[in-house]
This record gives C-alpha cells, structure tokens and sequence, in this order.
C-alpha cells in the first residue's frame, strides 16, 4: 500500500488536463506508440469533436524512482461547471491533485471552484502551470496568482508544457513524494465506494470503485449497503487502459467489478459495497446528492418507444450520475420524462448520446428551474414544469432559485459584463482585482435568466476572456408568472413558460413572431396567442393557404364569384374547428433561441 498513489487532474476547461494525461501515461509507457492518441482517456466521439472532456476517467500506470515500483492511478476530469460533479466524485476517491493552470489565461472560475472541491476533502495539491512554451504565457504574473490562491511557495510550481513534454519527470516525482499513500487496513471488513460505473451489453453494469479497507477476491460474495442487493464477484481487475483481471484487490487501490448486474437501478454512485459473510458496520460518507439546475421534458418521437426511451436513459444514468429523471406526461406530446441537468451544456450532451448511443430521436422542451409556489394556506408546491404552476388566485407568491455568480474578467470588460447582469436582473455585490488587469466580479442573479444564453453572451462580450462559475444561495420572492402559448385557442403545454412579470409582453411578442415562421401553413388560418391566465398580451396569425376557386369565373356577374368565395370561407371556417395543427421539433427549440 505505501507504493499505491490516487491523484486526479483539475482545471478549467481547456487548460490542458487530457493533453497532460496522455503525456503522464506515454512517459510511463502504459500505452505503446501504436496505440497512441491524442485525448487518448476522451473515448466518446463525442469529448473528441467538441475537445472536452464530459467524463471522468481512471486510469492505472506504472512507475519506477529510486528501484522502487509505484502504482499511481489517476484520474482525469471534466473542466466544464455542467460536470462538475464528476469532478466531486473523482475526488472522494483520491489523495492528491494536480491543478493545472494555462500559464496564457491564468487563473479562471472553474480552476477556484474545483480547487475548494479538493481542499474540502483534505488532498495534496501539487501547482501544475502549464502551456510554458507559448509565446503569450505569462509565467512569472499566473506565478503569483497561484501564490496568492493556495499559499505555496515559488519552487513548489511546477513548469509544463505538456504538448513539448517538458517538465513531465518533475510531475511524476511530485506525485510519488507529495501525495500521502492511502490509508486503510487490507484485513478489516471490505469498504469499497462506487465512484463510476457502465453498461456494457454483454457483462451487465461494470462497476468502477476504490477500495478504502479489506480485500476484494474473485469469487466472493459482496452486498451493496444501501439496495442491500448481494451479488457473487464474476471478475475483479485494474484499470489499464482495458481492463486487466486479477485475482483480487486490495485496500487503497482503485479497479473495477463484473458481477452480472442485469439492472442499471441496483447500482448507486457512492454506495459501499462489503463482504456479505464480514459485512462492515457502516457506510462510507460518499457525497453529496446532486442538485439539478436546470429541468427539461425529454419524449419520444414516437409515443410506442416510451419504454425504450427508459431503458436508455437508464443505461445513460449510469455513466453519467448526475442526470435525474421521472415520468410526465404531456397533452401536445405524450408520455415522457422530466429530466434535471446541471446546466445547459449537460442538456444538449444528453439529447445528443440519447441520439448517437441508443438511436433515440427525442423532442426536447423549453428547460427551466425548479420555482416553489406559496399557497394561500402556507403550503409549498414545487414547480419543475409550467404545466404544474397553479392557477394565480390559489397562490400567495411565488419563490425562484437564486445564485451567486463569480465571473473572472479582464478589467476591459467590465462595464460590458455589469451590464450584461443587470440585464439579467442581476445584483452586483464586489469586485476585486486579483492582479491590474484581471478582476474578480461577484453578483447574486436568479437561476431562471443564466439558464438559456447567459454563458454565451458573456463569452460573447468578453471575447472569450470570462469565466463563470456559480453557486444556489437559495429561494426569494419574486414576480414570476405563467406564460401561456395558444394555438387556435388550445395551449400547448409545452411550449409555456415561467418569466418575469417584467419581462412577459416582450418574451410573448416575441415567441409568437418565431412561431409564425416556422409553423407551416395550412389549409385555414392559425391564430398563435400568448396569453396571461385569460388575458391575451400578443398575437399573430399564419394565413390559409388557398386554392384559387374563382380561377373558372371568366367575365359574368360578381354574385357568381361572391357566391364561390363565401362557400369557401365556410368551408375554412368549419376546418379550423375540427384541424389539428402540427408542431414541428423546430418550434420547441425555438424558444431556446430567441435572441
């Protein structure tokens, strides 16, 4: 056990973390040239084309210093705050941390979120700045940053550059003398705490775990503490980068489980498993429940692949934790889920592996956030979706989520991204400079106006200079309302909306001109209404398509020609009762993109 090290890699997003770990693991020769490639961890397409990471990945390697051989495992992180909980999770199961920090952009907001992450849990940090050969890297001024962060000295930052390689031995020799052996006794009862885990079609759930205390043998008989499920250990082995069986694994190490889990359900990340015969007494403290941020309805296509759609995003919630989802139904679409996601990035990733994993073709509606309506009586209802805001005469008030957002700028930017928040109904509450030119910005915002474009926009302003990271701070009273969407007199739940008072006639003008672009004309005319419990505040109108029925009438008498058109109104008029109006997938992502 003195011989194991468990280290992750933070940083923020694109800061060089996978391009690090690929260096780490070629230098320690864990992967031959052939099988060499950049981003080698990312192995979804998907981290490939967008060059992020989504996942986080385990990875074991070898290394020899002073005729000893040390075992580190090492974990690679997202750097995106919609991930960030599977950087919390990575870090339960480590000692140790390299943050990395792009010595052209500094520090960032996500590199001071994450950072807190690792100090809550008591781990080794080792400075990492990297990018040092680039002809913008600021190395003595991201120095004295990182200083002034952590309260390390000058000679503990290590210089990188983990495309060139350099500084690549240092590293690997501060994480064996730096970064504590795990603690743990390999004779007590078996701890272990699932940190990942992933459906493979033909094994079941393949469960990814490190083991705090006691031995896990092929062919024991385990429990999981919180489903109180008991299962036999088909295979248990390390990561390499495939697996490698062995015959068992022990206390401080990380490795994985095959023990034929046929059901994505039984398997929770941060459950304990233990020995069913030597059971320990308590559960490790794994973390903390997710919190979604942002909910979206997701539904099939076709309203027969409703069950296939759960056994999908069964499968997906075990490769990614922090999706939460339950059943609703919806009058336009049918029945579906309402799914929670950390952010609007976590969206788009998850329509898009529903897409390319599992060949689902979704329909997704117009995302908001959890609001709590206060009843007359006191009682709370919590409203994920518009469709379950009560009726204005049953509710006091209503509450909405707000957060406290941290936004690094240049000192250029400043009064851009002010008032950008302001727009945004945002409260500055300090700005501090961390060095002449980079400034610190706090403001408390609600949830409901960064969900959309807000991270967008502020990149936009900010020439890609800004980086948020945010925090809830909780529920305040506020003038929200329910937006209503009718189209020919029939709502069309999917397409309400909870918005600001404020900020109802223009959001409402403005969804129903989009709308009379993209639905496609009919036979009689659709009038598309935005509309205030029964006041309508805007509408618009998709004419009729029509057939030209006096096209026969050459010369003759008008009555003969009035006489054909009025037919034709009625016509149009008995239609437009009994037509139904087709509302293509567009539309509902319209709302998305109203700026």
């Amino acid at each position: 056990m003195d011989n194991i090290r468990n280290f992750c890699i933070i940083a923020h997003i694109d800061h060089g973390k996978s391009t690090l770990a690929d260096r780490l693991l070629e230098s320690t020769g864990t992967v031959s040239g052939r099988d060499m490639q950049a981003q080698l961890l990312d192995n979804m397409d998907l981290e490939r084309e967008r060059g992020i990471t989504i996942k986080s990945h385990a990875i074991q390697m070898d290394y020899s210093k002073d005729g000893n051989l040390y075992i580190l495992n090492l974990i690679d992180t997202p750097g995106h705050v919609d991930f960030s909980y599977e950087v919390s999770r990575s870090i339960a199961a480590c000692e140790g941390a390299l943050l990395v920090v792009d010595a052209s952009q500094g520090i960032e907001a996500q590199t001071i979120s994450n950072l807190y992450l690792a100090i809550e849990h008591d781990l080794e940090i080792i400075p990492v700045l990297n990018k040092i050969d680039l002809p913008g890297a600021m190395v003595e001024e991201v120095s004295d940053q990182i200083m002034d962060l952590i309260g390390c000295k000058r000679e503990d930052i290590l210089l990188a550059s983990a495309k060139e390689g350099i500084g690549i031995t240092e590293i690997l020799e501060a994480i064996v003398n730096k970064v504590p052996a795990p603690g743990g006794d390999p004779n007590a009862p078996l701890q272990a705490m699932i940190f990942d885990s992933m459906y493979n079609p033909f094994r079941g759930v393949e469960v990814i775990l490190r083991v705090f205390n006691g031995t896990m043998n092929k062919g024991d008989l385990v429990k999981f503490f919180n489903t109180g499920k008991t299962y036999n250990v088909d295979e248990v082995g390390i990561l390499k980068l495939n697996h490698q069986p062995v015959k068992s694994i022990g206390a401080g190490n990380v490795g994985y489980l095959v023990s034929g889990i046929k059901e994505a359900r039984e398997v929770k990340v941060g459950d304990t498993i233990t020995h069913v015969d030597n059971p320990t007494k308590q559960a490790i403290k794994g973390f903390e429940d997710v919190k979604p941020m942002v909910f979206a309805g997701i539904y099939p296509v076709e309203t027969s692949e409703y069950e296939e759609l759960r056994s999908s995003l069964e499968k997906l919630q075990l490769n990614d934790a922090s999706l939460v989802w339950e059943p609703e139904t919806s009058a336009a679409l049918g029945f579906g889920f309402r799914c929670g996601f950390l952010g609007m990035l976590h969206l788009e990733i998850v329509q898009e592996r529903l897409e390319r994993e599992f060949d689902m073709t979704v329909i997704t509606t117009v995302p908001s956030v959890q609001y709590h309506a206060i009843k007359t009586d006191k009682s709370i209802i919590k409203v994920n979706a518009p469709s379950e805001m009560p009726e204005g005469n049953l509710i006091s008030h209503v509450e909405e989520p707000f957060i406290k957002a941290q936004i690094i700028t240049k000192s250029d930017f400043i009064g851009v991204v002010i008032k950008l928040c302001m727009d945004k109904r945002g409260t500055i509450g300090n700005q501090v400079y961390l060095t002449a030119d980079r400034v610190e910005l706090s403001f408390e915002m609600p949830l409901a106006e960064i969900v959309f474009d807000f991270f967008d926009r502020l990149k936009t302003i900010s020439r890609g200079y800004a980086s948020l990271d945010y925090e809830l701070i909780g529920f305040r009273k506020s003038d929200v309302i329910k937006l209503d969407i009718k189209l020919n007199n029939d709502k069309v739940d999917a397409l309400s909306a909870i918005v600001h008072r404020a900020k109802a006639y223009e959001w409402g003008k403005r969804l129903c001109v989009k709308l009379r672009e993209l639905l496609p004309r009919q036979m009689f005319e659709i009038a598309i209404q935005a509309s205030i419990g029964s006041k309508v505040i805007a509408r618009e109108s998709v004419r009729a398509m029509r057939k030209n029925v006096i096209a026969k009438c050459y010369g003759g008498d008008i009555t003969r020609k009035r006489k054909l058109l009025e037919k034709q109104k009625k016509g149009k008029k008995r239609m437009r009762q009994i037509g139904n109006v087709e509302i293509p997938q567009e539309a509902f992502m319209a709302v998305l993109k109203l700026d």
